[in-house]
Protein backbone atom coordinates (compact mmCIF):
# COMPACT_ATOMS: atom_id res chain seq x y z
CA UNK A 1 0.00 0.00 0.00
CA UNK A 2 0.83 3.39 -0.68
CA UNK A 3 2.44 5.99 2.09
CA UNK A 4 -0.25 7.90 3.67
CA UNK A 5 1.17 11.60 2.82
CA UNK A 6 -2.40 13.03 4.20
CA UNK A 7 -0.75 11.79 7.83
CA UNK A 8 2.41 12.56 7.04
CA UNK A 9 1.46 16.28 6.05
CA UNK A 10 -0.18 17.04 9.25
CA UNK A 11 1.90 15.43 11.56
CA UNK A 12 3.88 18.46 9.87
CA UNK A 13 1.59 20.62 9.98
CA UNK A 14 0.72 20.02 13.91
CA UNK A 15 4.50 19.60 14.46
CA UNK A 16 4.18 16.22 16.37
CA UNK A 17 5.99 13.84 15.85
CA UNK A 18 5.33 9.78 15.18
CA UNK A 19 5.94 9.19 18.72
CA UNK A 20 4.31 12.29 20.59
CA UNK A 21 1.06 10.90 18.69
CA UNK A 22 1.23 7.54 19.89
CA UNK A 23 1.71 8.62 23.40
CA UNK A 24 -1.28 10.98 23.07
CA UNK A 25 -3.62 8.32 21.27
CA UNK A 26 -2.16 5.37 23.39
CA UNK A 27 -0.97 2.82 20.64
CA UNK A 28 2.35 1.85 19.75
CA UNK A 29 4.89 4.37 18.08
CA UNK A 30 5.79 1.59 15.41
CA UNK A 31 1.50 1.81 14.89
CA UNK A 32 1.46 5.03 13.66
CA UNK A 33 4.47 4.77 11.83
CA UNK A 34 3.30 2.24 9.84
CA UNK A 35 0.16 4.48 9.32
CA UNK A 36 2.27 6.85 7.82
CA UNK A 37 4.61 4.58 5.84
CA UNK A 38 2.41 1.62 4.40
CA UNK A 39 -0.75 3.34 4.46
CA UNK A 40 -2.64 0.99 6.86
CA UNK A 41 -6.17 2.15 8.32
CA UNK A 42 -6.12 2.12 12.01
CA UNK A 43 -9.66 1.24 13.98
CA UNK A 44 -12.05 3.53 13.49
CA UNK A 45 -11.83 4.91 17.44
CA UNK A 46 -8.14 5.10 17.40
CA UNK A 47 -8.53 7.42 13.84
CA UNK A 48 -11.32 9.89 15.47
CA UNK A 49 -8.52 10.03 18.50
CA UNK A 50 -5.62 10.53 15.88
CA UNK A 51 -8.02 13.41 14.02
CA UNK A 52 -8.64 15.11 17.29
CA UNK A 53 -5.16 15.65 18.61
CA UNK A 54 -4.38 16.85 14.86
CA UNK A 55 -7.04 18.85 14.52
CA UNK A 56 -7.95 17.63 11.05
CA UNK A 57 -10.80 15.86 9.53
CA UNK A 58 -11.33 12.02 9.84
CA UNK A 59 -12.44 12.12 6.44
CA UNK A 60 -9.15 13.27 5.22
CA UNK A 61 -6.91 11.61 6.81
CA UNK A 62 -8.52 8.16 6.05
CA UNK A 63 -11.20 8.27 3.46
CA UNK A 64 -12.12 4.67 3.54
CA UNK A 65 -13.10 5.11 7.36
CA UNK A 66 -15.92 7.11 6.14
CA UNK A 67 -16.15 5.96 2.61
CA UNK A 68 -19.99 5.15 3.05
CA UNK A 69 -20.89 8.58 4.54
CA UNK A 70 -19.09 10.78 1.76
CA UNK A 71 -19.97 9.22 -1.63
CA UNK A 72 -20.20 12.67 -3.37
CA UNK A 73 -17.96 12.45 -6.65
CA UNK A 74 -14.37 13.28 -6.26
CA UNK A 75 -14.31 13.16 -2.23
CA UNK A 76 -11.67 11.95 -1.20
CA UNK A 77 -9.40 11.12 -3.70
CA UNK A 78 -6.55 13.96 -3.38
CA UNK A 79 -4.25 12.80 -1.44
CA UNK A 80 -2.06 15.83 -1.39
CA UNK A 81 -1.55 19.77 -3.12
CA UNK A 82 1.28 21.91 -3.76
CA UNK A 83 1.97 25.74 -4.40
CA UNK A 84 4.32 25.03 -6.86
CA UNK A 85 5.72 22.18 -8.78
CA UNK A 86 9.10 23.54 -7.64
CA UNK A 87 7.96 22.51 -3.84
CA UNK A 88 6.21 19.27 -4.33
CA UNK A 89 9.00 16.46 -3.15
CA UNK A 90 11.17 15.00 -6.36
CA UNK A 91 10.67 11.16 -4.53
CA UNK A 92 6.95 11.99 -5.23
CA UNK A 93 7.77 11.34 -8.63
CA UNK A 94 10.12 8.81 -9.13
CA UNK A 95 7.46 6.63 -6.37
CA UNK A 96 4.68 7.25 -8.40
CA UNK A 97 6.59 5.63 -11.71
CA UNK A 98 8.59 2.81 -9.47
CA UNK A 99 5.65 1.65 -8.27
CA UNK A 100 3.59 1.20 -11.47
CA UNK A 101 2.88 -2.62 -12.48
CA UNK A 102 -0.05 -2.21 -15.22
CA UNK A 103 0.65 1.12 -16.44
CA UNK A 104 2.16 4.84 -16.40
CA UNK A 105 1.26 7.35 -19.02
CA UNK A 106 3.15 11.13 -19.64
CA UNK A 107 1.28 13.66 -20.96
CA UNK A 108 3.16 16.94 -21.07
CA UNK A 109 4.70 19.65 -23.88
CA UNK A 110 8.22 18.71 -21.84
CA UNK A 111 8.79 18.16 -18.85
CA UNK A 112 12.42 17.63 -18.98
CA UNK A 113 12.49 17.86 -15.32
CA UNK A 114 12.25 14.32 -15.05
CA UNK A 115 15.57 13.52 -16.94
CA UNK A 116 17.18 16.26 -15.55
CA UNK A 117 16.41 14.83 -12.20
CA UNK A 118 17.37 11.44 -13.05
CA UNK A 119 19.61 10.57 -15.47
CA UNK A 120 18.08 6.95 -15.49
CA UNK A 121 14.70 7.53 -15.52
CA UNK A 122 14.73 5.65 -19.64
CA UNK A 123 16.11 2.63 -18.05
CA UNK A 124 13.12 2.98 -15.44
CA UNK A 125 10.21 3.43 -17.65
CA UNK A 126 12.04 0.42 -20.11
CA UNK A 127 12.35 -2.01 -16.79
CA UNK A 128 8.87 -1.37 -16.10
CA UNK A 129 7.67 -2.41 -19.96
CA UNK A 130 9.74 -5.33 -19.97
CA UNK A 131 7.29 -6.73 -16.79
CA UNK A 132 4.59 -5.78 -18.40
CA UNK A 133 3.92 -2.23 -17.74
CA UNK A 134 1.85 -0.34 -20.74
CA UNK A 135 3.68 3.18 -21.17
CA UNK A 136 2.58 6.06 -22.79
CA UNK A 137 4.82 9.00 -23.14
CA UNK A 138 2.83 12.11 -25.02
CA UNK A 139 5.00 15.37 -25.55
CA UNK A 140 4.15 18.61 -27.40
CA UNK A 141 4.83 18.96 -31.48
CA UNK A 142 7.29 21.41 -31.58
CA UNK A 143 6.36 22.57 -34.93
CA UNK A 144 2.61 23.22 -33.86
CA UNK A 145 1.87 26.54 -33.69
CA UNK A 146 -0.01 26.01 -30.36
CA UNK A 147 3.79 25.18 -28.60
CA UNK A 148 4.54 28.72 -30.39
CA UNK A 149 1.81 29.65 -28.39
CA UNK A 150 2.06 28.62 -25.33
CA UNK A 151 5.61 30.40 -25.54
CA UNK A 152 4.55 33.96 -26.10
CA UNK A 153 2.18 33.21 -23.66
CA UNK A 154 4.25 32.60 -20.74
CA UNK A 155 7.13 35.17 -22.53
CA UNK A 156 9.39 31.96 -22.70
CA UNK A 157 9.94 32.97 -26.27
CA UNK A 158 11.56 29.78 -28.50
CA UNK A 159 12.47 28.49 -25.56
CA UNK A 160 9.45 25.68 -24.53
CA UNK A 161 9.76 24.43 -28.87
CA UNK A 162 12.97 23.80 -27.69
CA UNK A 163 12.48 22.25 -24.61
CA UNK A 164 9.66 20.03 -26.66
CA UNK A 165 13.06 19.44 -29.10
CA UNK A 166 15.13 18.52 -26.00
CA UNK A 167 12.33 15.95 -24.51
CA UNK A 168 11.67 14.24 -27.85
CA UNK A 169 15.92 13.82 -27.78
CA UNK A 170 15.51 12.20 -24.32
CA UNK A 171 12.79 9.87 -24.85
CA UNK A 172 13.15 8.60 -28.64
CA UNK A 173 15.65 5.66 -27.51
CA UNK A 174 12.71 4.63 -25.88
CA UNK A 175 10.74 4.16 -28.97
CA UNK A 176 12.80 0.69 -29.57
CA UNK A 177 11.48 -0.64 -26.49
CA UNK A 178 8.55 -3.50 -26.72
CA UNK A 179 5.64 -1.48 -24.25
CA UNK A 180 6.85 1.86 -24.75
CA UNK A 181 4.29 3.64 -27.17
CA UNK A 182 5.86 7.32 -27.89
CA UNK A 183 3.57 10.21 -29.76
CA UNK A 184 3.78 14.00 -29.72
CA UNK A 185 0.82 15.90 -29.84
CA UNK A 186 -0.64 19.58 -31.19
CA UNK A 187 -3.18 20.41 -28.41
CA UNK A 188 -3.94 23.05 -26.00
CA UNK A 189 -2.57 22.13 -23.06
CA UNK A 190 -4.26 22.79 -19.52
CA UNK A 191 -2.71 20.28 -17.49
CA UNK A 192 0.33 17.83 -18.01
CA UNK A 193 -0.42 14.33 -16.34
CA UNK A 194 1.77 11.79 -14.90
CA UNK A 195 0.01 8.64 -14.22
CA UNK A 196 1.14 5.73 -12.12
CA UNK A 197 -1.47 3.20 -12.19
CA UNK A 198 -4.25 4.53 -9.49
CA UNK A 199 -2.35 7.52 -8.73
CA UNK A 200 -1.75 10.67 -10.80
CA UNK A 201 0.10 13.67 -10.68
CA UNK A 202 -1.19 16.70 -11.80
CA UNK A 203 0.35 19.27 -12.69
CA UNK A 204 -1.76 22.15 -13.26
CA UNK A 205 -0.99 25.23 -16.28
CA UNK A 206 -1.86 28.95 -15.42
CA UNK A 207 -1.79 31.60 -18.29
CA UNK A 208 1.41 33.79 -18.84
CA UNK A 209 3.58 30.62 -16.38
CA UNK A 210 5.64 28.24 -16.62
CA UNK A 211 4.41 24.88 -15.33
CA UNK A 212 7.13 25.05 -12.50
CA UNK A 213 5.76 28.09 -10.54
CA UNK A 214 1.94 26.48 -11.17
CA UNK A 215 0.35 24.48 -8.73
CA UNK A 216 0.42 20.62 -8.34
CA UNK A 217 -1.86 17.84 -7.04
CA UNK A 218 -1.78 13.93 -6.37
CA UNK A 219 -4.69 12.23 -7.36
CA UNK A 220 -5.49 8.53 -5.67
CA UNK A 221 -8.40 6.84 -7.26
CA UNK A 222 -11.18 6.01 -5.40
CA UNK A 223 -14.46 5.23 -7.44
CA UNK A 224 -15.63 5.35 -11.09
CA UNK A 225 -16.45 9.20 -12.54
CA UNK A 226 -14.05 10.98 -9.62
CA UNK A 227 -11.50 13.19 -10.03
CA UNK A 228 -9.24 10.55 -11.56
CA UNK A 229 -11.32 9.26 -14.16
CA UNK A 230 -11.88 13.41 -15.02
CA UNK A 231 -8.15 13.75 -15.72
CA UNK A 232 -7.54 10.23 -17.27
CA UNK A 233 -10.36 10.79 -19.24
CA UNK A 234 -8.23 14.06 -20.97
CA UNK A 235 -5.37 11.50 -21.58
CA UNK A 236 -7.12 9.20 -23.81
CA UNK A 237 -8.93 12.42 -25.68
CA UNK A 238 -5.21 13.72 -26.20
CA UNK A 239 -3.86 10.06 -27.51
CA UNK A 240 -6.56 9.59 -29.44
CA UNK A 241 -5.11 13.35 -31.66
CA UNK A 242 -1.31 12.34 -31.37
CA UNK A 243 0.92 10.71 -33.83
CA UNK A 244 4.19 9.15 -34.10
CA UNK A 245 7.35 11.55 -34.25
CA UNK A 246 8.06 12.44 -37.86
CA UNK A 247 4.79 10.97 -38.90
CA UNK A 248 2.50 13.55 -41.07
CA UNK A 249 -0.38 14.68 -39.68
Amino acid sequence: MPPNERLRSALLTAGITVRQLAEEIGVDPKTVERWVSTGRTPHPGIAHRAAAVLREDLAHLWPAIEQGRRRSRGSGELVTAYPTRSSAPLDMWRTLFERAEQRIGILVYAANFLHESWPDFNELLAAKARQGCRVRVLLGDADSPIIRGRGAEERFGHGIESRCRVALMHYRPLAMSSGVELRVHATTLYNSLFVGDDHMIVNAHVYGMNAYGAPVYHLRRMHDEGLFDVYAASFEAVWEQSRLPGEDE
